[in-house]
């Protein structure tokens, strides 16, 4: 058995000590002909005993997160992350599309306590608090991937799309993106802002890998996309 091990659309990938595993638009593992994918992304690789996540691309960035969300980490290009847990997921987005894969580490350097279930089964990440509205839009741009279930791939709507799903109009959708976007920007969350005072261009992308892993939304929060959400205008 491998020590490390990549599960991706139901297909297990053993990693080999000695040599980098590739992730990216070609590699050991090439997960897609995407343009906007590199055609190198992330590696996986053994130094001084441990396994380490690499980013080895110029522009895209991935989110990395246990399975409770408790702990999430953002790999921006040239930065390393050890595999120090028995499972990690890994979440990015190429273009129109964001992809989903996990790690296993047969014997992990750490052991993980996993935080308590509340009643629905769910858990409760964070001091970020949103309000309906806030909280269906995160829902409606995470619907693809909140639907889908294992590991694999998925589309980020548009915000017209993601507007109309609301019965909003863009602006309202865009104020209200926005607001999310800056309140978790003030909670720490990175990649959501271009610079100082100027939101990320990518925003809806990051914003969803980042509710997605850090369980911020969940399955049960569909049911928010078939009530009627409050106008809090």
């Amino acid at each position: 058995m491998s020590e490390v091990t990549i599960e991706y659309c139901g297909q297990y990938y053993p990693v080999q000590d000695g040599k980098p595993f590739t992730i990216g638009r070609e590699g050991d593992l090439a997960i897609d002909d995407n343009p906007y994918l590199h055609r190198h992304f992330l590696t996986i690789s053994k130094h001084s005993g441990l396994w380490w996540l690499n980013n080895v691309g110029s522009r895209l960035t991935a989110t990395i997160a246990d399975r409770t969300g408790g702990l999430q980490a953002w790999l921006s290009p040239e930065s390393s992350l050890p595999l120090v847990l028995n499972r990690v997921g890994v979440v990015f987005t190429a273009g129109p599309t964001t992809y989903e894969l996990s790690i296993h580490v047969a014997q992990p350097a750490f052991r993980q306590d996993y935080l308590e279930y509340d009643a629905c089964g769910e858990t409760t990440i964070g001091p970020v608090l949103l309000t309906s509205a806030q909280r269906a839009l995160v829902v409606v741009l995470a619907e693809p991937m909140l639907r889908r279930e294992g590991t694999g791939l998925s589309s980020i709507p548009t915000s017209a799309a993601a507007a109309a799903r609301l019965g909003w109009g863009i602006t309202k959708f865009n104020r209200k993106l926005d607001n999310v976007c800056d309140k978790l920007d003030k909670a720490g969350v990175a990649g959501l802002r271009g610079g100082p005072g100027k939101l990320a261009t990518n925003r809806r992308a990051r914003l969803v890998e980042h509710a997605v892993s850090s369980h911020l939304v969940t399955r049960a929060d569909l049911a928010i996309l078939d009530s009627e959400v409050p106008d809090e205008d």
